[in-house]
């Protein structure tokens, strides 16, 4: 029997598989897998891109006979439903594992605790109950899609010293360094879509797909405009048939341009409008229904700011250069609208460190 502390060290290492997956399983959620037999590990499988197969059928294969009486770590409980594939229960009890530890349960109302009952009823071990914490930090936005219906945000936010993210001229690169942009490379690959709003498309006329870093599948490209008045000869029109393209708009968008953009092959979700803007819960909620689980937010100042005011940011990431623009420039936030202090959004740091010349801050929403 394996001592809490094995338990631990193989469970971190099926969720570190897990986060490899990270921006590329959604609508599934990124599971990693070990198969382990007297402390040595048989079987590695993480959640392949698009979904399937799943990470536990994958490090079965790689077990083979070895994992009969083996113990089974998973990132997240096992599937217990009929979809596109057979469940993962079905498989880890015909391959004989005598065990199997999972930190806790999906909340996905297919499963929510039938994949643990099927593996106990076929006579398995199940253990549950560790490493909670990293578990919900990797499936917060799986999570956040089964039970609100909507992906888990992070806005990011690049900005000079006093906030501003380009002069009154609308010059703007570079603020930050090198290094702050590769990071924010590294961070789109890790997330399901990239969102921006009509007016930074407009500006600066974004790829927003994930460079130099010898990645095969794309995030999502979301952009928010309500009428579609977006430039059909940029660069995210030109390359939509090779890399999604999704356009949030309101009912009201001119017929000819919702023709025109699905004619260069972008994807258009109709979204309620709100205050003569489009809602930002429904427009969330409709990259829900489609699938999202994680959204990488890059702007620009509106669309910041009422996702904000509508209490709908997880996770705040600022790169500070050190740079002063001036009250002049283009500030990263838009109005608020604040009367109070009190009533402003706070967060609490979870991570601040140098990156080249700039500053990283990581701020997440309180918990409840």
């Amino acid at each position: 029997m394996a001592t809490e502390a094995e338990d631990r060290r193989f469970l971190r290492l099926a969720l570190s598989l897990g986060r490899r997956g990270m921006g590329q399983t959604w609508p599934n959620p990124a599971v990693g897998c070990v198969i382990v037999k007297d402390g040595r590990v048989l079987g590695r499988g993480t959640t392949a891109p698009g979904g399937r197969p799943h990470a536990e059928p994958q490090a079965l294969a790689q077990a083979g006979e070895g994992a009969r009486g083996a113990t089974a770590y998973v990132s997240l409980e096992p599937c217990a439903h009929h979809g596109q594939t057979p469940p993962c229960t079905d498989a880890l009890i015909a391959a004989g594992v005598a065990r199997v530890v999972a930190p806790l349960a999906d909340t996905d109302a297919r499963v929510a605790g039938q994949g643990f009952a099927a593996l106990r009823e076929a006579g398995i071990e199940v253990s549950t109950g560790l490493c909670v914490d990293e578990a919900e930090e990797d499936h917060a936005g799986f999570f956040m899609r089964t039970e609100l219906g909507r992906p888990f945000v992070t806005l990011k936010l690049a900005s000079s010293f006093d906030g501003r993210i380009a002069t009154a001229t609308g010059d703007s690169q570079w603020i930050t360094g090198p290094q702050a942009r590769r990071l924010v490379h590294m961070m789109r690959h890790r997330h399901d879509a990239v969102m921006v709003g009509a007016g930074t498309a407009r500006a600066d006329d974004p790829s927003l797909t994930v460079r130099d870093m010898g990645v095969e599948r794309q995030p999502v490209r979301v952009v928010i405009s309500r009428r579609l008045d977006l430039p059909l000869m940029s660069n995210l029109a030109r390359t939509a048939k090779e890399v999604p393209v999704w356009l949030c708009h309101g009912s009201d968008a001119d017929p000819a341009l919702r023709e025109a953009w699905e004619g260069v092959g972008a994807r258009l979700l109709s979204c309620d409008v709100s205050g003569g803007q489009l809602d930002p819960l429904s427009v969330l909620q409709a990259l829900g229904n489609e699938g999202l689980t994680r959204v990488f937010c890059e702007g620009g100042g509106a669309l910041a700011a009422a996702l904000l005011n509508a209490d709908l940011v997880d996770r705040l990431v600022g790169m500070t250069a050190g740079v002063t623009i001036g009250a002049e420039g283009l500030p990263s936030l838009g109005a608020l609208g604040l009367a109070r202090l009190a009533e402003a959004p706070r967060f609490t740091l979870r991570e601040s460190r140098v990156l080249g010349g700039d500053v990283l801050h990581v701020w997440d929403r309180p918990r409840a």
